[in-house]
């Protein structure tokens, strides 16, 4: 495209993918592997791009596109399904890459349905359970929410005050839960919520919860400035009875549900590495079609150092997360492992949107010029599933042999 000089709307294209791998960390990635990394990007090209705007400026959820998620097999984030392909780690790892160079919040939205919910339901249900909800919501029929969050408990999520009490009402037996939870994805929207919840054992249980149960009060949270095409809920739990076939049994401590989280954590490195690729798309193009003081602004020695500094960082990231698939695709990763991934590309994508803003001038707040999206989705990325402090101080007790946990 052709630049008009002194016109402030971009007439250059930031949505071009580069297929940046300067490491060539992917070269090894098999035909399947990168055949499901290429159906994702076609769908971020055609589908995504063209309208996300709109829907995070509008603070709506693109449920035309959860549709279609589903219908590309999308929306199960790659997690086991009876009756699915199954799909290898570097594969899911590739597509999460590849979505969050879409959209952060179309990415959550899969994350939060198949990553957290449905791998719930899966990981630690029972047969019946797995037949009655995996098959749907890998479909989108069924929307699920993970509510794990409270509003005082957020990276203490191990001392969560929400209770489940054994309790048998008009002759079926079940549980009453009450407490409150914070910042859950698809809570307020959804069909089902997995609530996790401490039963009279001490011990922390997870719980199929329908969203329309009597005692279930979800509200939207408001005002955010980020993930704006997924919503979050404030969930208040008053009374709410499930029947016991509900509990998921395989769920039998906090260690239970650790093992969700740690199967997600990856993912969401993945995610940040794909976040800073779509900044570094985005500098790329405008400096090539940018022109001031008489030529594009790609012949600046200080750009060419910046885009130097977030490919190189970008690379950095790209070499971490391959490293660590492979060894979670042997059963050897670790849990420190998984949080130097998640801390190290959330900082990483942090600094390549920045650079990437800054380089846009005032063009770099607009949402047509793609970084301001994704600067401000990189914030929550940065925080969910584990703070970097939190993050920091797993790894510091692996460096070290001490917990600094309170």
């Amino acid at each position: 495209m052709t630049q008009t000089p002194g016109v402030t709307a971009p007439d250059y294209d930031v949505t071009q993918p580069l297929d940046i791998d300067f490491a060539g960390a992917f070269a090894d990635v098999t035909e399947e592997e990168r055949a499901w990394q290429l159906a994702v990007r076609r769908f971020v090209q055609d589908e995504v791009l063209p309208v996300i705007d709109g829907y995070w400026e509008r603070y709506e959820v693109p449920m035309d596109l959860v549709k279609r998620m589903a219908e590309l097999d999308f929306l199960r984030d790659g997690v086991d399904v009876p009756g699915y392909p199954k799909i290898s780690k570097m594969a899911e790892g590739l597509a999460a890459m590849e979505m969050s160079r879409g959209d952060g919040s179309v990415t959550t939205i899969c994350g939060v349905q198949g990553g957290l919910a449905l791998r719930s339901i899966v990981m630690l249900g029972s047969d019946e359970q797995i037949e009655q909800y995996a098959g749907p919501m890998a479909r989108g029929e069924i929307l699920g929410a993970f509510a794990l969050t409270e509003p005082t408990h957020g990276s203490d999520s191990v001392g969560l005050e929400t209770t489940a009490v054994r309790e048998t009402r008009d002759g079926v037996e079940g549980y009453v839960i009450n407490g409150e939870k914070k910042w859950i994805g698809f809570g307020s929207i959804g069909d089902i919520s997995v609530v996790w919840a401490r039963g009279e054992d001490s011990q922390v249980h997870g719980y199929i919860v329908p969203q329309d149960t009597p005692g279930y009060d979800a509200t939207t949270i408001e005002g955010k400035i980020s993930l704006r095409a997924i919503h979050q809920a404030h969930i208040v739990l008053n009374d709410v009875f499930v029947p016991a076939e509900n509990l998921l049994p395989k769920a039998r401590s906090f260690k239970d549900t650790g093992r969700v989280l740690f199967a997600t954590r990856l993912g969401v490195a993945w995610g940040a590495v794909g976040q800073a690729v779509a900044c570094y798309e985005a500098a790329v193009a405008y400096s090539k079609q940018r022109t001031q003081f008489g030529r594009p602004l790609a012949a600046s020695q200080m750009v060419q150092e910046r885009l130097t500094k977030m490919l190189s960082t970008i690379t950095q990231m790209q070499l971490l997360v391959k490293q660590l698939t492979r060894l979670d695709e042997a059963d050897q990763l670790t849990g420190p492992q998984a949080s130097l991934a998640k801390y190290t590309c959330t900082r990483g994508a942090r600094e390549v949107a920045a650079i990437a803003r800054d380089m846009l001038g005032g063009n770099g707040i607009l949402l047509e010029n793609r970084v301001a999206r994704h600067f401000a989705d990189i914030e929550a990325l940065h925080t969910y599933e584990g703070t970097e402090s939190m993050q920091a101080l797993i790894v510091g007790r692996e460096i070290t042999g001490t917990s600094a946990f309170a």
